[in-house]
């Protein structure tokens, strides 16, 4: 089968990889315009547009695929389907209807649990035993289509966000694979999503990432793995602004206030929470290097002793 792929960030380019190793006619990518990136601010091709390059594979940038001439290059390239991987533009109707079986989408949660631009981290967050990938037919609506295949993989309790990213990156090249096996050999059904299970996995915010002391110590050890590498999390003391890197729940209980500093040893600094209390291992200071609490106190730094408060 004729082949379009269209996606931008290294999960795309993953999958993109799978197909032409697997052999699959991939006859043009669409990904989004090169971006300034880097302390140059140079303009920078997307990692799908560097596998895409490497292989040869015709590249297609346009802003938008909302123009009849966007469309009308597409449907000169007469795919067969079209895959969509985090490509970052939304595909109208029309667009929908170029290739002869549709585009299908890999999505990076069992839908219909985690629908919209960040379901990993939300995953992670929320507490979820397990994720997955999930081939599903594009429509028109926001992760909305059929469901046509599913890879389930446990969510570790040492899990991160880019953790679990990378292994959803590598199922999700298998199971689109698998998936066009499956369309080849018309083995491929559909099934419609139950509406009244969804929840919508909000785009990442920086402001997110700003510890709330008063919650339990269990969420707040799931933000910071699920926020761990981007947008991270972080907390105040007076002036400074910490990065918290990697952090574990303790259940031992604590009756001071929510954000003070109970004690500092080498193995980490435990704050108290609503519920239970925080142990940080690693962190960033202001102008600094992420590292370990025993590095911290090799370095002198008069930060996160007993008694000061976080907020």
């Amino acid at each position: 089968m004729r082949i379009v792929f269209a996606g931008t960030p290294d999960f795309a380019a993953t999958a993109l990889k799978t197909l032409l190793n697997d052999n699959h006619d991939v006859v043009g990518v669409y990904t989004q315009p090169d971006r300034p990136a880097g302390r140059g601010r140079k303009l920078m091709p997307s990692p799908v547009k560097q596998v895409a390059q490497k292989a040869g594979i015709p590249v297609f940038q346009p802003e938008s695929l909302k123009p009849e001439e966007a469309q009308q290059e597409l449907a000169a390239l007469k795919p067969d389907v079209m895959i969509v991987a985090a490509y970052g533009l939304i595909l109208p109707k029309a667009v929908l209807e170029i290739p002869t079986h549709g585009c299908l989408n890999i999505h990076a949660s069992l839908l219909p649990r985690w629908r919209g631009a960040a379901p990993i981290q939300r995953a992670i967050a929320a507490g979820d035993a397990e994720t997955g990938i999930t081939i599903m037919q594009m429509d028109e609506g926001l992760d909305t289509g059929a469901m046509l295949l599913k890879v389930k993989t446990p969510i570790h309790s040492d899990d991160t966000g880019g953790s679990l990213h990378d292994r959803l990156a590598d199922l999700g090249g298998k199971a689109i694979s698998q998936a066009l096996s499956r369309l080849v050999a018309g083995d491929l059904k559909g099934e419609a999503q139950n509406n009244d299970q969804a929840n919508y996995a909000h785009k990442l915010s920086k402001a997110e990432g700003h510890i709330d002391w008063t919650g339990s110590a269990d969420d707040i050890e799931r933000l910071v793995r699920a926020f761990n590498p981007w947008p991270g999390t972080f907390t105040d003391l007076g002036e400074q602004r910490l990065r918290i890197h990697h952090a574990t729940a303790l259940t031992q209980a604590s009756k001071h206030p929510p954000g003070t500093v109970l004690n500092r040893e080498r193995d980490g600094v435990t704050v108290a929470c609503g519920t239970g209390t925080l142990n940080i291992t690693s962190v960033q200071l202001p102008g600094s290097k992420a590292q370990s609490i025993s590095d911290l106190i090799n370095g002198g730094k008069q930060v996160l002793l007993p008694g000061q408060e976080l907020n």
